[in-house]
């Protein structure tokens, strides 16, 4: 779309708040004036679940109308706002960095930050948006191809007087890979604490999506029991389910890609056998009887049939509110994987077996999920082996023990 500027024209506003019991966000703010051109009264208004916050919406709009900005234009959303004028946002750019730009704009920006006014979204949002990418494990390349985009058209909005500051120019972004890297050395504390503590979340999220959809609550108890990514879950089909031995034989996940969703191997390129454990199996019986002789049909979808995300989860469930009242503010859908892994190494699964179950690359790695107590006899069986094979002379069947 190609661009047109408007010029920014100053008008008084008048504004009110109205409480609306009994609903979800029961603030309704109103912000009304009078077009100087057409001189016809013109109005918009959000829904907020505070005062406070529908009072600060009002307050932005006052700002941007001190500025000399129409409050249409104020309260433009930042997908509506990039879809405008993404043309001159990324003016003097080669295709070859473009394409990847607008990748990172329509697989992360949009999905995570596209739904707020633009003159709403803050340091802040930006923040934690970005922790959350590089915690869903997206590489450096695509969170700073991400933020450069983003970072062009907060700039565009800063020129055309929106807002004062660009809110995308945050700092040392590429240290929280190392700090995610650090929490990581402790999977077992980002864990659920057990089944009811599941359920709970589970039940939570099913309640506050729209038209209480049961299949979010299918989707987090099936990761956490599996140890599974999200995508993972996505991916399954009918014919990955073994309902004679209960295993689910994964071969594939879900995933972002420059064309949208697509379905690839798994992370380590490897398919592994899952146990669907007795908590599930009732679920998963349900759903492949339901797709019929559909070996290819997915065995989890969104209410209208779509692919799963770990954003499409977090939007559709409001995850971050709901962990936040539950009391569980560092959960992240990937921390599902990380309960379910700490539950099987609790249970005494053997470390070679949780490898497989968990796909990991390195030994190492599934170490991490070990209960301390665990780690100290894992680590003085290390030591007893280094001990025997140091020991000059040493007979054959001795090292063997």
């Amino acid at each position: 779309m190609p661009y047109r500027h408007q010029l920014p024209t100053a008008v008084p506003l008048s504004h009110d708040i109205e409480h609306r019991p009994g609903r979800k966000l029961p603030y309704k703010a109103r912000v009304r004036w009078v077009d100087p051109h057409t001189k016809r009264r013109r109005s918009v208004a959000m829904m907020h679940a505070t005062d406070d916050a529908a009072q600060e919406w009002i307050d932005s709009l006052l700002a941007s109308a001190g500025r000399g900005i129409d409050p249409s234009t104020a309260t433009q959303t930042l997908a509506e706002y990039g879809t405008a004028h993404m043309q001159l946002a990324l003016r003097g750019l080669e295709p070859k960095t473009t394409d990847p730009y607008l990748a990172g704009w329509r697989l992360r920006a949009v999905p995570a930050l596209g739904h707020l006014p633009i003159t709403m979204v803050t340091n802040g949002a930006v923040d934690r948006t970005t922790y959350a990418w590089i915690a869903d494990g997206e590489g450096r390349s695509t969170v700073k191809n991400t933020l450069a985009v983003l970072v062009r058209v907060m700039e565009q909005a800063v020129r055309d007087g929106l807002i004062t500051a660009n809110p995308a120019r945050i700092k040392d972004w590429q240290r929280q890979y190392q700090l995610a890297e650090d929490e990581l050395d402790d999977p077992r504390s980002l864990a659920l604490r057990d089944w009811d503590s599941l359920q709970e979340l589970s039940q939570a999220l099913v309640v506050r999506s729209f038209d209480q959809y049961p299949g979010w609550g299918d989707v987090v108890t099936f990761a956490a029991c599996t140890g599974a990514r999200i995508g993972e879950v996505s991916g399954v089909r009918a014919k990955d389910i073994d309902t004679t031995n209960w295993i689910w034989n994964l071969r594939r996940q879900t995933t972002p890609s420059p064309g949208g969703l697509v379905d690839k191997n798994t992370k380590g390129k490897v398919a592994r056998r899952v146990p669907l454990i007795d908590e599930v199996r009732p679920t998963v019986a349900q759903r492949v009887l339901a797709l019929g002789n559909r070996p290819d049909a997915r065995l989890f979808t969104g209410p209208r049939g779509g692919r799963i995300t770990t954003a499409v989860l977090r939007d559709a469930t409001h995850w971050d509110e709901v962990v936040q009242s539950l009391g569980y503010e560092h959960l992240r859908r990937h921390d599902l994987r990380h309960t379910g892994l700490t539950w099987m190494a609790d249970a005494g699964v053997p470390l070679h077996v949780l490898r497989l179950i968990a796909g990991h690359g390195s030994l190492q790695t599934t170490q991490r999920y070990l209960h301390p107590d665990l780690q100290s006899v894992v680590r003085a069986g290390r030591t007893l082996s280094d001990h025997l094979t140091a020991v000059p002379g040493m007979s054959a069947t001795l090292r063997r023990l």
